[in-house]
């Protein structure tokens, strides 16, 4: 049932988000942009959704921003890296400990580096591997202008394992890692023995990428509160950073998607040398936002994941994340959550211990003797 305020939302909402341009624009490409055939980013796209909620909103996101100080915990050059060669690319990695394996997927932004304070503590028990993404440094860049999507992701990872001679591994996926790892557990279910969720971007459960004003009003319907976090989202976030790519301006990109994922008051706290990762990324970074978007996922293909799930959140990460959550630990058939205090989407930094606890406390339920 839908209340007042919901209702007011629901009212500011379709002022800010259906303009006519913006409907015009899905009447022309009903399936939205993600239906561009290529692989190729279009950084002069008009009319996307986040794009248009946005427009009155980047320079009240650009005034009295604070010094940036976000993404990327180590600053040293990679030393000790190993390499496997898989479809085509080189990825590095790190290792860890014997016994079961446990692999690291990092987020959005991110590299092996955001893993230094778990793979020693998980090391100590298991054989704890974080590698890096195509694209994520210190592995070869993306070239300008092509889209980076996630299922050559989910491939990879596959390959990864064949390569290091791992059959099975418990997967740990942070963000847009997190989403890898989930459509690994849905397409090669064979590869993992459980799954732990770092709040993954699964906004395809609810809409597609960009989102269609339809989708949108669909969503208030049945889920109102869920609707408004991810037009708050947009509007705030992703739309700027969109904004501020395609006006080549990547500092202004990082400051927009950073706040968006922390929230204002847990970036500022973030060290300045965790900005220094993005930057190191921001090419990936650019091609996802700019690119195709993210991959379907049907309410069906979650619930058939068999794998034992652990969903990990911040108590203070952004609501939009939170919900998205909480539909996966509905629909999962095995899932436990665990909510990490005074953290933020970087809860494996911002409370290492506690996540370390968690992660801990999983693995060991669901070791095999």
């Amino acid at each position: 049932m839908i209340g007042r305020n919901h209702v007011l939302q629901v009212e500011l909402i379709e002022k800010a988000v259906l303009p006519t341009n913006w409907r015009a624009h899905h009447r022309r490409n009903p399936l939205g942009d993600s239906a561009k055939q290529g692989n190729h980013v279009e950084p002069h796209r008009s009319n996307d959704f986040f794009d248009s909620l946005s427009q009155t909103r980047t320079s009240e996101l650009d005034a009295g921003c604070r010094p940036c100080r976000f993404l990327g915990l180590m600053s040293e050059p990679f030393e000790g890296l190993r390499t496997a060669s898989v479809n085509g690319v080189s990825l590095a990695y790190r290792e860890e400990g014997t016994g079961e394996p446990v692999l690291f997927v990092h987020g959005s932004g991110g590299d092996l580096r955001t893993w230094e304070r778990q793979v020693p503590a998980i090391g100590a028990d298991y054989r704890a591997i974080a590698y890096s993404r195509r694209f994520a440094r210190p592995n070869a860049d993306i070239d300008p202008d092509v889209d980076d999507q996630m299922l050559p992701h989910v491939d990879d990872l596959v390959a990864f394992l064949r390569e290091i001679d791992v059959p099975a591994a418990h997967l740990v996926g942070h963000s847009w890692g997190g989403f890898i790892a989930l459509l690994v557990a849905i397409r090669h279910p064979e590869v993992v023995r459980s799954l732990v969720l770092m709040e993954p971007p699964a906004l395809s459960l609810f809409v597609s990428t960009p989102p269609r004003p339809s989708e949108i009003l669909r969503l208030l319907l049945v889920r109102p509160a869920t609707a408004v976090a991810i037009v708050k989202f947009g509007a705030t976030a992703f739309g700027p950073a969109q904004q501020a790519f395609r006006r080549s301006d990547n500092e202004a990109a990082i400051r927009a998607f950073a706040r968006g994922v922390l929230g204002r008051a847990n970036f500022a706290r973030q060290p300045e040398a965790l900005i220094q990762q993005l930057r190191d990324n921001v090419n990936a970074v650019r091609a996802q936002l700019l690119g195709a978007g993210f991959p379907p996922l049907g309410d069906d293909a979650v619930r058939g994941v068999q794998a034992p799930a652990l969903l990990v959140v911040g108590t203070q990460s952004p609501a939009f994340l939170r919900r998205l959550s909480d539909r996966l630990q509905e629909l999962l058939s095995d899932a436990t959550r665990a909510e990490i205090a005074d953290a933020s989407h970087l809860m494996h930094l911002d409370n290492a211990p506690a996540f370390n606890a968690a992660l801990l406390g999983f693995l060991k339920s669901h070791t095999s003797e």
